[in-house]
């Protein structure tokens, strides 16, 4: 516990620090500060020493240094109850600091601005404040180190009903939030000098990796219902992605909708024209585009009606009263994300009352993203995967060569598989999907599942591979369903059987040398 007499204060975000200064100077305490905190305090009556003052140094190097001074760090780190250290202080006429307020350069916010130059990022990063930070954070059990305005009223509340005196406990919890947000503050800044040095052609992938994430809130439970669970956004940058949706209506998320809401937006953010997707345990039920989004979504609906049921709808472009019209026939949806929604849709659409509705503009998602995954005792960390088909990509390895449409096909349906668990199948007409065999321990039986989805629909069908067929019998199975195009990755063993049966049964085949692997 300690008797606060004296107490720095140097905030670059001065919220609410008027009313906590005076509540200072109204229980006596002296309030040593700096720069622009200076001159707004004396400007609103409230007496105060200058830290140049105080040291008897000006604030040097524009403003650069201000309070790295003995007179300022011996008086947070001095040990009371050390007879040596106190005197110490006293042969170099240093006075005791018992409190400090101190809250750090914007630097998180200077760098969302668009386009912010190197050099303004830099100025923005704090050097006094950190210091102070952690001096006063280390010699806990004699100063209180406040960094969070929003502690200034508990604090004036404590000093208030205990004459002055911070209690053991609220000075240990002070240090650990002060302790807290200086790594968080040197987290942000090396994650964003990283990324400079990225976009300059270094390593993607650095030696030590340092991950930190805001809570944005609570969730109701995880997958299940006796796992707790929270949605947090990456700190340190400017908000992307889901972290940027905006509710329109409906209850609250769940753990499971925002992965499927993320699973629907890989699906259709590559294609230009209108697309649609429904999204079921994070594979598609149906994937469509089409030059109306209400054509799109009526035939990723009938790709699999019955799976489709209490599925997260996903659409690249704003939707219409023609979609929303359908959408409402459709049963029991649980969510859908899209860009924008037209006025009158929202009306259509809300009467569902526990569909959730949500609004996510595309240029929030990020190009060129990491992706990981928790595993005991580390993490997997990879480039995401954002590879597009190329032209020169596509190699015919077969004597029957495929038509125009085919190719067509071929292109829309490898955009599809790459979001697809592996082993993954996707049977393809145009740019619609008629079935989907997703997630199989064996992709011959991806490949059974994707015919039987699609019936009657697989005759004449592209039948698109997340990697290479490993065996012939996929051929087989497919030429039997009446299959007409096949593209795949290619690299097997037995390519050359898989070529010759392909050959055999009048099916055109096209090689990518490209993987779309996704566990």
């Amino acid at each position: 516990m300690i008797k606060v007499k004296r107490a720095l204060v140097s905030v670059s975000d001065k919220k609410g620090l008027l009313a906590f200064a005076k509540g200072l100077q109204a229980l006596g305490i002296e309030i040593l500060s700096t720069g622009g905190t200076a001159s707004q305090l004396k400007e609103a009556g409230i007496p105060v020493i200058e830290v140049s003052e105080y040291t008897g140094f000006p604030e040097m190097l524009d403003g650069r240094v201000k309070t790295l001074h003995p007179k300022i760090h011996g008086g947070l780190l001095a040990l009371r109850e050390k007879p040596e250290h106190m005197d110490q202080l006293r042969k170099y006429n240093i006075g005791l600091i018992d409190m400090a307020v101190v809250n750090l350069y914007p630097f998180e916010s200077v760098i969302k601005k668009v386009n912010v130059s190197l050099e303004e990022a830099i100025e923005n990063i704090d050097i006094g404040g950190p210091s102070m930070l952690r001096s006063a954070a280390k010699n806990f059990k004699n100063v209180a180190v406040v960094c969070n305005p929003a502690r200034y009223e508990e604090i004036l509340k404590e000093l208030d009903v205990n004459s002055g005196l911070l209690s053991d406990s609220v000075l240990f919890h002070l240090a650990v939030e002060a302790f807290s947000h200086t790594a968080q503050y040197d987290t942000i800044i090396s994650e964003f000098l990283n990324n400079r040095l990225r976009g300059q052609g270094f390593a993607l992938l650095p030696q030590e990796l340092r991950l930190k994430f805001t809570k944005i809130q609570d969730l109701r439970y995880g997958e299940n219902p006796h796992q707790q669970a929270a949605f947090y956004k990456e700190a340190g940058q400017q908000d992307y992605g889901l972290a940027q949706m905006k509710q329109l209506h409906g209850k609250e998320l769940s753990f499971n909708n925002i992965l499927d809401l993320n699973a629907a937006v890989d699906f259709v953010k590559d294609f230009q024209s209108p697309a649609a997707v429904i999204i079921k345990h994070n594979n598609p039920t149906g994937v469509a585009e089409d030059s109306a989004l209400a054509k799109a979504y009526k035939q990723a609906w009938q790709a699999d009606p019955v799976s489709a049921f209490g599925g997260v709808i996903g659409f690249n472009q704003r939707v219409d009263l023609p979609t929303a019209q359908l959408i409402s026939q459709s049963g029991f949806m649980e969510c859908i994300i899209a860009p924008a929604f037209a006025p009158e849709t929202v009306k259509v659409l809300s009467q569902k009352k526990n569909l959730r509705l949500i609004e996510l503009d595309f240029k929030y998602l990020r190009n060129k993203g990491c992706d990981f995954k928790k595993v005991h005792g580390g993490l997997l960390f990879q480039e995401k995967d954002e590879r597009l088909l190329l032209e020169e990509d596509l190699k015919c390895v077969t004597q029957k060569k495929p038509t125009k449409s085919q190719l067509e096909a071929m292109r829309f349906g490898w955009k599809v598989v790459k979001n697809i668990r592996s082993n993954a199948i996707v049977l393809v007409k145009g740019t619609k999907t008629v079935g989907i065999g997703a997630g199989q321990t064996s992709r011959v039986e991806s490949v059974r599942i994707a015919i039987q989805k699609a019936g009657k629909n697989a005759v004449n069908a592209v039948l698109v591979s997340d990697a290479f067929i490993p065996m012939m019998d996929n051929v087989q199975l497919a030429a039997k369903a009446g299959i007409k195009a096949i593209i795949q990755t290619g690299g097997s063993m037995a390519d050359a059987e898989v070529i010759k049966a392909a050959d055999k049964a009048r099916i055109a085949m096209v090689m990518t040398g490209v993987r779309h692997f996704k566990h």
